[in-house]
């Protein structure tokens, strides 16, 4: 019972930081096309405005993803890195680069310096989830075998799971943020942008709905046992959530009910994610199970009462950061 609490638990570290880092990186995906310097600034600057404040703290979730797969999940941590290393020390490389150019744009004065990082900024903030997305897709894939690098360095993360998880990250990331942006700038006092970011979550959103149909065809073919879970098994009320909520936002984005689309938009994205958790449960890594990959009782019952003391202490500190920065307050003019 304690290995299933820990994966539960793991799994709800997984989709915090889906919902909020995701919607950061999707940030960088808008900055990167807003424009020239002059039409992309008001984006840029509600951008900035938005995650600035909390951008280091969101790779909190990723931090708590990796320490409770290593504690918890030895073999399955042991088999994930050493076969996987190439897209996951890109995607290290990815956040160290968006987050030192975040900084550095910011306090940068000349304009080239400008352009440079935050060139670097949005190319990161592109790549980054795509990477992440293709090791989502290698676990749903079965491409990683049990033991310290017995998968293919390259096939195992480059396969058609992989490409479309990896580009259903991307979408995902920009459909997020473009939800959560609509509302930031509504409240800011911008009409205008909020219309500019409610077309391209509009956009975004039909781009995401077209990935997940392909993904489910690339399912059939590349993870047929994943695919029969979804469609058909455990996974597929989950599924049925996730397109409801997909749908939902799409009508509430229509309707320019800003705050509501938060909560469907995000509904939809946990829908989909707890719907491949739950459609691959036991199923770690091909061969091994749950039961068989879970440290020993004494190591799960106190790294779960760590867990319990640790979230006293967190979640309040960071309800009370987000909902500080989510008052009424406008970017600075001098941003605009």
């Amino acid at each position: 019972m304690a290995a299933e609490i820990l994966l539960a638990v793991l799994w709800i570290g997984l989709s915090a930081y889906v919902l909020f880092a995701g919607a950061d990186f999707g940030g960088g995906v808008w900055d990167l096309i807003a424009g020239g310097s002059e039409r992309g600034r008001p984006e840029r600057a509600q951008i900035e405005h938005s995650i600035g404040p909390v951008w280091e703290t969101n790779h909190v979730w990723l931090i708590f993803v990796l320490v409770v797969t290593w504690t918890g999940l030895p073999p399955v941590f042991a088999a994930l890195a050493s076969t996987l290393y190439i897209p996951l020390t890109l995607a290290a490389l990815g956040i160290i680069a968006r987050g030192a150019a975040f900084a550095f744009r910011k306090a940068s004065t000349a304009l080239w310096q400008q352009r440079l990082f935050g060139a670097t900024f949005a190319f990161s903030s592109l790549v980054t989830p795509f990477f992440l997305g293709t090791v989502a897709g290698a676990i749903a894939s079965f491409r990683v075998p049990p033991g310290l690098a017995k998968g293919d360095l390259v096939t195992s993360w480059l396969n058609p799971t992989s490409l479309i998880s990896g580009g259903l990250a991307v979408g995902v990331a920009a459909y997020l943020a473009a939800v959560y942006l609509t509302r930031d700038a509504e409240r800011g006092g911008q009409p205008e942008l909020a219309e500019r970011f409610r077309r391209r979550a509009l956009a975004a959103g039909a781009v995401v709905g077209v990935l997940s149909g392909g993904g489910l065809a690339v399912l059939h073919a590349d993870a047929p046992r994943l695919f029969t879970e979804l469609t058909s098994g455990r996974g597929l009320p989950l599924l049925v959530v996730s397109i409801a909520a997909g749908l939902a936002s799409m009508v509430l984005l229509w309707r320019r009910a800003y705050v509501a689309v938060r909560a469907t938009a995000a509904l939809a994205v946990v829908g989909l994610l707890w719907g491949w958790g739950v459609g691959q449960y036991p199923h770690l890594l091909p061969g091994v199970d749950l039961d068989e990959a879970a440290a020993t009782g004494s190591v799960l019952v106190a790294s779960l009462a760590s867990l319990g003391v640790g979230a006293l202490l967190l979640l309040p500190s960071l309800w009370w950061l987000y909902a500080t920065f989510q008052r009424e307050h406008a970017p600075d003019a001098r941003d605009r």
